[in-house]
């Protein structure tokens, strides 16, 4: 098995960018702009790689290949953005791999693209790009092609020697067991071995809600592959294991005027074969809840009269300080029943939240990051 915290070194000790592999500082793929240049990237890599893995490293300075970090990056629908805008779409990867210099929240992005042997082309129109547009990476740069497209394989041996050397053995799975151990003793930490080969360690704040039992500041490690999956403070998830299978369910609380019920959000598998692979699978089983639009309407016009006071300044009474925190949460569920001028209201109350409303501004990242995943499902 690969461990992917030696593969991201001998990624960056190998060479700088070139056409098997690029490197980024972050990326954004929640605006159009950033959006459209890594799906050009998966594209190039794609096509320069017909037969073998590529890659992008995210969290790194591209000056001097230090590892600085990127933010835990959780969406997971990642795929379902390919496959809805390139043709021929790869089979990639989003992983969080941790470093030990980095902070707790901090981790190295690595994106896998696995090769298909087809042409892979823009879908569709995407900021600049046009549709039907073919990408190939000249050197260490992404660059469209109209003529002349052929496929050829030139990186299979050097990339089948950079994972080789990047293979696990038994002291970088106990020194990572230890690690975890140790760094998460205050959160109960615990492993399990499954199929004889993969280690899973975990760890998370436990508290019963309704008689139900509930993690957060959840901490989940694939030591073998140095794979991180983590879950905030603000976040209640459900663990479950038997002898093939890890799973997780992230609940999300939603509800009006203070009335607030767990909902489903999403279900992560970990699934190990006999044969020594595994896979990573993620369902949305969201079913955002209804409510009656009468006085969902009146509530949505009392929300946008609130926004209109915080864009003019106008001094908030304490009543209306509190309307503020469920703001983003009220807009989210209007926009879930059909009310669909309430997402622009919800995006034209980010600076306001985000200059002055703290606890406001993190629940309007977590609707965003919801709608996010109901959007690419």
């Amino acid at each position: 098995m690969i461990n992917k915290r030696l593969l991201i070194k001998n990624l960056l000790a190998h060479n700088d960018e070139n056409s098997f592999y690029d490197k980024k500082r972050k990326i954004d793929i929640s605006e159009k702009e950033g959006k459209a240049k890594f799906l050009k990237h998966i594209c190039a890599l794609s096509n320069s790689n017909p037969k073998n893995n590529s890659y992008i490293v995210i969290g790194v300075q591209d000056e001097d290949n230090k590892i600085i970090g990127v933010d835990f990056f959780d969406d997971s629908k990642i795929q379902n953005l390919i496959n809805a805008y390139l043709d021929n779409p790869p089979i990639v990867q989003y992983e969080n791999i941790p470093f030990p210099h980095l902070p707790d929240h901090k981790v190295v992005g690595l994106v896998t693209i696995r090769p298909i042997e087809k042409l892979t082309s823009l879908r569709k129109n995407i900021w600049k790009y046009y549709g039907g547009s073919v990408f190939f990476r000249d050197g260490s740069m992404s660059m469209p092609k109209v003529f002349d497209i052929k496929i050829e394989d030139v990186n299979s041996e050097i990339v089948s020697a950079i994972e080789a050397h990047a293979q696990n053995n038994i002291e970088y799975t106990l020194d990572g067991v230890f690690d975890f151990m140790e760094k998460r003793r205050d959160f109960n930490p615990q492993y399990k071995v499954f199929k004889e080969y993969f280690v899973v360690c975990w760890s998370g704040q436990k508290k019963a809600i309704k008689g139900e039992t509930f993690f957060s500041r959840v901490d989940i490690e694939l030591i073998n592959e140095q794979v991180r999956l983590f879950f905030s403070t603000l976040d209640e998830v459900t663990i479950s294991y038997d002898s093939d299978t890890f799973k997780i369910v992230e609940y999300v609380s939603l509800g009006l005027q203070n009335s607030f019920k767990y909902y489903p959000l999403e279900e992560t598998i970990i699934s190990f074969d006999n044969n020594a692979n595994y896979s990573i699978d993620s369902k949305l089983l969201f079913e955002p809840p209804q409510y009656d639009k009468k006085p969902l309407y009146h509530i949505l016009n009392a929300n946008n009269a609130l926004l209109e006071k915080l864009k003019k300044g106008i001094t908030l009474t304490k009543n209306e300080e509190q309307d503020v925190l469920n703001l983003p949460a009220t807009y989210l569920i209007c926009y879930l029943n059909n009310f669909n001028d309430a997402l622009e209201k919800l995006h034209e109350a980010k600076p306001y939240l985000k200059s002055k409303y703290k606890t406001a501004y993190i629940s309007y990242k977590e609707a965003i990051r919801i709608l996010r995943k109901v959007k690419y499902s």
